[in-house]
């Protein structure tokens, strides 16, 4: 059996694939360098026998006919990062398999979007900026938050994130409601989450978190429409997806207002310097961090490994993308 190891990002390859990752799959298998697509251009015949790809962020994309002279014994990609949008459908066109460590980078997720659930239901994030300067100023930012108890979260979007953050909320006193076309009964039940309406939670939710996937026909979905009627003082997360916020409405919506918006993504990634929701203090941008860093990375590696076990034993595997898959997944 040949893997392979390819990725146009080597420094970020050797980072997730930590070495006691690298040595456990070379232990079952033949494995090469780690190539980046140029490199597999140049010496196809170093790759011409592999049954199996390793890589992460920095997975080159491929056509299929490039697929079928490359890699003309290839089985399955094992992907350890999260979405796989950009490079997967012609593999899978092909009768390749896919596997992602998308569940590995919820998990990251999903813990700094509960952690902010928790600090904006006290109202933290207005109150600390206030603190530095007038302690006692500060305490209207904080007063008239619910607290982490009788709190009213809504979860915008029930996938692999949304999931993992339901179940943390299992933990606190509050009631979470769910916007998800795709979300069955059975597994709201089983969330503990009330399925409703996108204006049903941005009117009646103190926080408000969004995990939509990353499709076009959910550019621009949260608009002005929306985001006018939000309580006075709730707060809304984004972790998912930066374009599906208008971000001029946001502005608009949150000027002369005691409510926040904490944005670890934006529309484009880098705001422009001119962007009004750089110039107000109730809205708050991280540098899209939510995601796997640091150790963290090292789990997806980690996830894809057992994966390639589990494969090359016959076993089920847990972490395959399917063709339909793509039309809901981040």
């Amino acid at each position: 059996m040949k893997a392979i190891f390819l990725c146009n990002n080597k420094k970020i390859f050797s980072k997730v694939y930590a070495p006691s990752v690298m040595k456990k799959i070379g232990g079952l298998c033949e494995c090469s360098e780690v190539m980046t697509k140029n490199e597999l251009k140049e010496k196809p015949e170093l790759v011409s026998n592999a049954e199996y790809i390793f890589s992460t962020w920095g997975m080159p994309a491929f056509t299929e006919e490039e697929i079928r002279r490359y890699f003309p014994y290839l089985k399955i990609v094992f992907y350890a990062a999260g979405t796989v949008q950009a490079f997967a459908k012609p593999f899978l066109n092909l009768g390749i398999k896919v596997a992602s460590a998308w569940r590995a980078n919820a998990v990251p997720v999903a813990e700094f979007a509960f952690a902010q659930i928790l600090l904006a239901a006290k109202g933290y994030f207005l109150a600390s900026k206030k603190a530095k300067f007038n302690r006692l100023g500060s305490h209207i930012y904080f007063n008239k938050m619910p607290g982490n108890y009788s709190v009213k979260v809504g979860l915008l979007g029930v996938g692999g994130v949304g999931s993992l953050v339901a179940e943390k909320l299992k933990t606190i006193d509050c009631e979470v409601f769910a916007y998800d076309p795709f979300l069955s009964d059975e597994k709201a039940e089983a969330l503990n989450v009330q399925r409703t309406s996108l204006e049903k939670i941005f009117s009646s939710c103190d926080v408000i978190s969004n995990h939509l996937a990353n499709k076009d026909e959910l550019k621009g979905i949260i608009n002005y429409g929306l985001l006018r009627t939000m309580k006075k003082t709730a707060v809304f997360i984004n972790t998912g997806r930066g374009r599906q916020v208008k971000e001029w409405d946001l502005f608009h919506a949150m000027v002369f207002t005691r409510r926040t918006a904490l944005l670890d993504v934006t529309y484009p990634e880098v705001p422009l310097p001119f962007n009004p929701i750089l110039y107000l203090k109730n809205i708050i941008i991280s540098p899209h961090m939510a995601g796997s860093s640091g150790n963290e990375v090292v789990r997806m590696a980690e996830y894809m490994y057992d994966e390639f076990v589990r494969y090359v034993s016959g076993e089920p595997l847990l972490h395959e993308v399917t063709q339909k898959m793509l039309e809901t997944m981040a």
